[in-house]
């Protein structure tokens, strides 16, 4: 392992070594990640790109789903902010999908707590 040394040069995101490189970067990430997430004993499923991520809870309860979903976005953009990383809020969004037949008014997750938005339906 060699000393700590400024770089002042980058790898451009069209570039065959950028997703090298965010493999070797992120690795630590996702596996802090996980384990944190296991020993909040948050069900979860996530699924992450070199630019954005996803976010997935499931429950038969809307209540549960919201709960899981704040417990995942707090733990993500911690960890994200000790890693130097940045989660872009304003580009946060939260799809429920529904068996219901009836119309259906989503409670808002209130993120503000944690940096974060609150999260509402979007206008049709």
């Amino acid at each position: 392992m060699s000393p700590s040394f400024d770089v002042n040069v980058g790898v451009g995101q069209g570039s065959a070594l950028s997703p090298i490189l965010l493999a070797f970067y992120l690795s630590p990430f996702f596996h802090i990640l996980e384990n944190q997430l296991k020993i909040l004993k948050i069900p979860n499923s996530i699924l992450f790109f070199v630019d954005n991520g996803l976010l997935v809870a499931q429950s038969k309860y809307l209540f549960l789903s919201n709960s899981f979903l704040f417990c995942n976005y707090n733990v993500v953009s911690n960890l994200l902010l000790k890693f130097s990383l940045i989660a872009k809020h304003s580009k946060t969004e939260v799809f429920h999908f529904t068996r219901s037949q009836s119309s259906f008014n989503s409670p808002l997750i209130d993120l503000s707590s944690i940096g974060g938005p609150i999260l509402c339906l979007k206008d049709s």
